[in-house]
């Protein structure tokens, strides 16, 4: 039997890259669950492709046109998130492809995981989050977290056949966005238009303003701590804009192992759905002869703070980091309404850390209600106006 597939938030995207690779691969996986929150329409033609057992759509408002269309199939039509906590431990699922955006990822990933279901993790959020007590919990129920994110993926691949304690330092490459090398000046007028165009890779909107900002590189400094079991000064970032070497692991004995390949998503996630074997595929091949000249810097944390704000909610640790993602959700949500500029995105995260009440050691309960609270604080500093606006 091919491995059944768990696929939350597969309109986005991961999901409809992470649809390809099933669809190259029929006799290998198959679809059980499809999760959407509103592009209903999407949804539809991928049920109707795939027959999964189960479809789930988050917004009611979409309901009457998904059950409609799929009368008659056999396929259950779901409506609400909360619905994806109880699919994600059906029995006919071997793996759950986490592709959901935000911290709404984190309760259909602990429900998973107390499930005994395979992880395949293409959310930041969860791990930035709430690190330590989903991988506690990973280990507890003996669950494999299989990461989709490139740099983390590439990570995962060098350190095959390897013991951790030989890992001295990894190295997370950065593309730089499409803002790379300029200054904090010349970036007071970015629109969300210009810094939608990332140079290399097809994101959603979020990370791709993620990646500008570089945020998206602090972000992967947190999840990298708690999947690879790393002390912060142990990871590195480094600027590669080229994005052919997708991540470096360098070895106590000074020798170094890096992933490379062309920008394609759809590469970790097969290799997350296929583990531990790595099978053909016919995604695009990287040539030496096309890309002569590989480059490396060090990243500008003068003009893009946020990766030294994620440093410092790493280093202070509790619910800090939870915090950060707040508030950077809702500047970003609001830069891409063009009610803040550019810059003031790392403001905004600064201000709401500062405002924040440190947890030391939270709970999931509590991490939920700071990542309350801290988002309608960012939001209350937009909406006042505390920050210089340009």
């Amino acid at each position: 039997m091919n491995k059944q597939l768990a696929i939350l938030g597969s309109t986005g995207s991961i999901g409809r890259q992470a649809l390809e690779v099933v669809r190259r691969n029929p006799q290998r996986f198959g679809i059980a669950v499809l999760t959407a929150h509103s592009n209903h329409q999407l949804l539809i033609q991928q049920a109707l492709e795939f027959k999964p057992a189960v479809v789930v759509i988050g917004c009611s408002g979409s309901a009457d046109s998904v059950s409609k269309a799929l009368q008659n199939t056999g396929i259950e039509v779901l409506v609400g998130n909360k619905h994806i906590e109880t699919v994600v431990t059906m029995p006919e699922i071997d793996q759950v492809l986490v592709a959901l955006v935000g911290i709404a990822a984190l309760t259909p990933l602990v429900a998973a995981i107390k499930a005994h279901k395979s992880i395949a993790l293409a959310n930041k959020e969860a791990l930035v989050v709430a690190g330590d007590i989903v991988m506690r919990l990973a280990c507890e129920h003996q669950v494999p977290i299989l990461p989709v994110d490139s740099e983390h993926s590439a990570i995962f691949q060098c350190l095959q056949g390897e013991q951790s304690s030989t890992v001295e330092k990894i190295y997370l490459t950065a593309s730089g966005g499409p803002f790379f090398g300029q200054s904090a000046q010349s970036l007071r007028t970015v629109t969300p238009g210009q810094a939608l165009c990332h140079p290399n890779w097809n994101m959603g909107s979020k990370i791709t303003i993620d990646s500008a900002t570089m945020i998206n590189k602090g972000l992967e400094v947190i999840e990298a701590k708690w999947l690879f079991d790393l002390q912060p000064h142990q990871i590195d970032v480094v600027v590669h804009p080229q994005s052919v070497v997708h991540s470096i692991v360098q070895f106590t004995d000074g020798s170094m192992k890096a992933q490379m390949g062309l920008p394609d998503m759809k590469l970790p996630i097969q290799y997350a759905f296929a583990y531990p074997e790595r099978i053909a595929a016919d995604f695009g091949r990287f040539s030496f002869m096309d890309v002569p000249n590989l480059t490396f810097a060090s990243p500008d944390t003068e003009t893009f703070r946020s990766l030294t704000l994620a440093r410092q909610a790493l280093l202070s640790g509790g619910n800090l980091p939870c915090i950060l993602n707040a508030a950077n959700e809702a500047a970003v949500d609001a830069f891409l309404k063009h009610q803040i500029g550019f810059m003031q995105i790392p403001e905004i995260i600064e201000q709401t850390m500062h405002k924040g009440v440190f947890i030391a050691n939270p709970s999931l309960d509590e991490l939920i209600e700071t990542n309350r609270v801290a988002k309608n604080c960012a939001k209350e500093i937009i909406k006042s106006k505390e920050i210089l606006f340009v």
